[in-house]
């Protein structure tokens, strides 16, 4: 049996968590203001029509051929499976030590049959600790009681579904290009991720990764260098 991959984590989230991630843009079916693309093959990134900001985990496929070709390994075993299926192949590659998941560091819930998988596998290994970001809000809304407690889920700002969000009263995160939008806005900048997983309050990150050249994006994030505000992390 093939088994997915998943790693440890970065900079900012600390070697404590694992990740499992997916292919950027291709398994995001509600991405918008952030949708990105790298080739499966070439790497050659590709900005969706709506794009305000690119997606920084696209960036990194453009420049990495293992991390893109590793998310597209775990993408290509999931994505014909059942529930079932896909729920027993995440729970056998599941590293026996994470106590703590973050789902998708890059992609998303990118069908029904899919998030139901991964709540059946949080529901099975309830001492671990699962959260994810995400877009594909109607899946949670739809199985919003059924939703374990070790799975933690913050909308992802940005989504062709916001409108869920304030309907539904979803806590979520949104991207900010200063520490000035953010104090605007009421919102907390998290810089570890613990917002994420620790909190039931909404929450925002700062613009990162490489940007389209001459947008805001892209100008908001040479400020923040010439500022000397950390925004960004190694991998």
């Amino acid at each position: 049996m093939q088994l997915l991959k998943f790693q440890q984590g970065n900079a900012k989230l600390g070697k404590n968590i694992f990740t499992f991630s997916l292919p950027a843009g291709h398994s995001c079916p509600f991405a918008n203001d952030c949708l990105s693309k790298a080739d499966k093959l070439t790497g050659k990134l590709t900005d969706g029509p709506n794009t305000q900001f690119r997606c920084f985990a696209a960036s990194s496929e453009a420049v990495y051929p293992n991390v893109r070709l590793a998310r597209w390994h775990n993408f290509d075993l999931l994505k014909k499976l059942t529930t079932n299926e896909a729920a027993n192949l995440i729970l056998n590659s599941l590293p026996k030590k994470a106590n703590i998941v973050r789902v998708h560091v890059s992609g998303d819930f990118f069908n029904e049959s899919y998030f139901l998988a991964w709540l059946q596998v949080a529901k099975l290994r309830p001492n671990v600790l699962f959260y994810a970001y995400t877009k594909s809000l109607v899946y949670w809304v739809n199985y919003i009681k059924e939703i374990p407690a070790n799975l933690v889920l913050n909308a992802s700002e940005g989504g062709k579904l916001d409108a869920q969000i304030l309907e539904h009263g979803l806590k979520f995160a949104k991207v900010v290009y200063s520490p000035e939008e953010a104090e605007k806005l009421g919102l907390s900048i998290d810089h570890t991720d613990e917002a994420a997983y620790k909190t039931k309050e909404s929450f925002a990150l700062l613009i990162h990764g490489q940007q389209p050249k001459g947008s805001k994006a892209s100008q908001s994030i040479k400020d923040l260098k010439a500022r000397n505000i950390k925004f960004s992390y190694s991998n």
